[in-house]
């Protein structure tokens, strides 16, 4: 067990979630308290006697508190091996062995997330912090370390029945401080990254969430990771309030929903299948968008994935229940109690609520190829009429500019090559990864069928020919939006023109492979 007593600790925490009750504790199993600065300044004030780090090492704190635990008399107490010729060395230069250091850092990523000068970012770069973890976790054999305010009861558990920590919690705490160290510098390396730096090197960290059954295949094994340093609302962070356990497709399918709606400030519903959506609309409420997103496509329907950017309400439960819609998962931003009353009778339904989304601005896509991987920005792309260029002799009316700028919103999360109809704000029909652009034509009119007439379409990238166009029109298209930059350009904005049709440029291509 070697259990190692603790006779003096260092303390200094910028996070004080339980430090008094942790220290008083401390203090009253005979623990002689370091302290620094404000850390200090609390303890004391709560009742609980400490002794400035400045008052034991006799250096004042320097260079704005920059400088306030890099001292021989700290770190020596820390590092020492409890070992005839180390403590010898120690006593000749006055040192006193520290055997439990508390600590947690400047909260760099926090203060940068918020948005912050470049000043400001690099004075909440901790040194004394992760020197002072990292020595006492390289020390592990005889030295408690601990970082996370979740450990407190934990070793005060084990030094009222033991005296002291065992050796197998000093070594697990230290596996923790090491990730916590390693997790840290990723944060301020990817800061520096995205704010002018350079750097050949990626380094990705993730962290196991849990096994999955199987992968994409029955006879594929899957792992679902995610990123630490990610707090956005999305579907890794999603709360799953109830239903079986996501699979990897389910996982897939509501990460693309969620990215989909999460797009649009309107009420917003998205019904996705292979991480297509087959059906998406906007109105006023949410639950008029989600029963005209799935009146667009009741076919494809047949258990999607349904997101929405908004509460989920008993009023929609009631019409998934009333037209028996089979559903793998419900993802919402919130849900009323109603709602989830209702939706407990089918206990195998996934339901995630996700919070308010929000696109995070730093996420990466990530795809992986033979030996290595693929990294780029997500697409954050927007457009909105100030963006768009009329190209044709006939001006898009109010209506079609409201719903050409829907569809290209819509087009860019479905695979390349891509074509969306809508009509008020409503997919019309959608036309997905086809190996030409006039094929996802022919796809979108087929689903649309009679619900075409009067739509616009949405191109996700040039036409190559005008024959897109002319399919589009034959089915009652009456406006186009695309990229353009096609070297036949002028040959398609003519054929419009001959049509009667109204085309605008956006310049901006979202391909989706």
């Amino acid at each position: 067990m070697s259990i190692v007593p603790i006779r003096r600790a260092i303390i200094s925490v910028s996070q004080k979630k339980g430090i008094e009750a942790f220290a008083r504790k401390l203090s009253q199993n005979g623990v002689h308290i370091l302290s620094t600065g404000g850390t200090a300044k609390i303890l004391r004030e709560a009742g609980i006697k400490v002794q400035e780090v400045s008052d034991y090492t006799g250096f004042p704190e320097l260079m704005e508190g920059r400088i306030k635990t890099l001292h021989p008399l700290i770190h020596g107490g820390i590092l020492a091996k409890r070992e005839p010729q180390n403590l010898d060395e120690a006593r000749k230069n006055g040192i006193e062995m520290i055997d439990l250091v508390v600590v947690n850092l400047y909260p760099f990523e926090e203060t940068v997330k918020q948005g912050c000068s470049e000043e400001t970012a690099i004075e909440h770069i901790d040194i004394g912090g992760p020197s002072m973890l990292r020595s006492a976790a390289k020390n592990f054999p005889y030295v408690t370390v601990v970082t996370d305010s979740e450990d407190y009861d934990l070793v005060l558990s084990e030094i009222e029945q033991h005296g002291g920590t065992t050796l197998e919690t000093r070594k697990h705490l230290a596996a923790k401080i090491f990730r916590k160290t390693a997790l840290y510098d990723e944060a301020i390396s990817e800061y520096f990254q995205m704010n002018g730096g350079k750097s050949e090197l990626l380094d990705l960290h993730y962290e196991k969430v849990l096994s999955l059954r199987y992968g994409e295949n029955p006879h594929q094994k899957a792992a679902f990771f995610r990123d630490p340093h990610n707090h956005y609302p999305n579907v890794t962070n999603a709360k799953v309030l109830q239903g079986k356990q996501l699979s990897y497709n389910n996982i897939l399918d509501t990460d693309a929903g969620i990215k989909v709606v999460q797009d649009f400030e309107r009420p917003t519903a998205a019904l996705i299948k292979h991480t297509n959506p087959c059906g998406v609309a906007s109105a006023e409420r949410i639950e008029e968008a989600f029963e005209k997103a799935y009146l667009s496509d009741t076919i494809s329907a047949y258990g999607c994935v349904i997101v929405l950017n908004r509460p989920c309400s008993a009023e929609i439960v009631r019409f998934i229940q009333k037209h028996e819609i089979f559903v793998e998962i419900i993802s919402a931003t919130d849900f009323d109690e109603k709602a989830l009353n209702l939706l407990a009778k089918r206990k195998n339904l996934r339901v995630l609520s996700t919070g308010e989304l929000k696109a995070n601005p730093s996420d990466r896509d990530i795809k992986s190829v033979g030996g290595g991987i693929l990294v780029q920005n997500i697409d954050l792309s927007s457009i909105t009429i100030a963006d768009v260029v009329v190209v044709t002799q006939r001006k898009p009316t109010e209506a079609e500019m409201r719903d050409m700028l829907f569809a290209r919103t819509v087009v860019k999360h479905v695979k390349s090559n891509a074509v969306v109809f809508a009509k008020n704000e409503i997919t019309t029909g959608i036309g997905a990864g086809q190996m030409s652009r006039v094929d996802s034509v022919f796809i979108a009119a087929h689903k649309g069928g009679n619900r075409v007439d009067g739509s616009v379409m949405a191109s996700d990238a040039f036409f190559p020919f005008s024959d897109a166009v002319e399919e589009a029109h034959k089915v009652g298209i009456t406006a186009v939006i695309q990229p353009g930059g096609s070297i036949r350009d002028r040959e398609i904005i003519a054929k419009a023109d001959e049509l009667g049709m109204t085309m605008v440029f956006t310049g901006v291509r979202s391909f989706k492979h």
